[in-house]
């Protein structure tokens, strides 16, 4: 489900500390009811997700994701050694990270993917990917449900990269709605459905 920015704007999030100049994109509620510290496998099936490129299920989000990802190859848009990612002409929100965040935990390793972890704390994991259309951050937060129990929040904030990157963003909107998030929260309820499965079968 589609939730209001409110939703991640009105909650203490550290990750307003550092990404304070970042638009919140998008705020989705996640299927993945669990316990008050389930948020460790919320961020390690995400993370898999991730590193093995998983992105969507639907024949729109295989397509959207597919001509993004050849395009970035085609023109270098996510090369780290164009000088065009985080840690090079765009500047790592690692280096914004207060100290505390800064020496505690980075979260996990996503392998050759685009994204970099930012932190992990108890509730809620960071992590930003950059390129010449965008420098974006993925925000996992684990909140209460209003049920007794908890879930997963996932925003997006985004700093588009000029003129070119508005424009992107602003035509990938349609296609986000409509194939690829209803794609993705399907993908992420199923796997955390057996992934709890497993857990409660050891």
């Amino acid at each position: 489900m589609r939730l209001p920015r409110t939703a991640h704007t009105d909650r203490p999030w550290r990750i307003h500390e550092i990404a304070g100049d970042f638009t919140v994109e998008d705020v989705w509620a996640l299927p993945t009811p669990g316990g008050p510290d389930d948020l460790v496998w919320l961020v390690r099936q995400t993370a898999e997700g991730i590193s093995g490129g998983v992105n969507g299920e639907g024949p729109v989000s295989r397509a959207l994701f597919a001509v993004r990802w050849k395009l970035g190859a085609l023109l270098g848009w996510d090369k780290p050694d164009t000088g065009t990612g985080t840690g090079t002409r765009l500047p790592s929100l690692r280096d914004r990270l207060p100290a505390d965040l800064g020496e505690g935990p980075q979260g996990p390793d996503l392998g050759s993917s685009p994204f970099t972890s930012l932190y992990q704390t108890d509730d809620e994991w960071a992590a930003e990917m950059g390129n010449k259309t965008v420098h974006a951050v993925m925000h996992i937060g684990w909140v209460p449900d209003g049920a007794g129990g908890y879930r997963g929040q996932m925003a997006v904030l985004v700093k588009p990269n000029g003129l070119f990157g508005t424009l992107y963003m602003a035509a990938i909107k349609p296609f986000r709605y409509l194939g690829v998030y209803p794609a993705l929260m399907r993908s992420i309820g199923r796997e955390w459905q057996a992934n709890a499965a497993r857990r409660s079968a050891r």
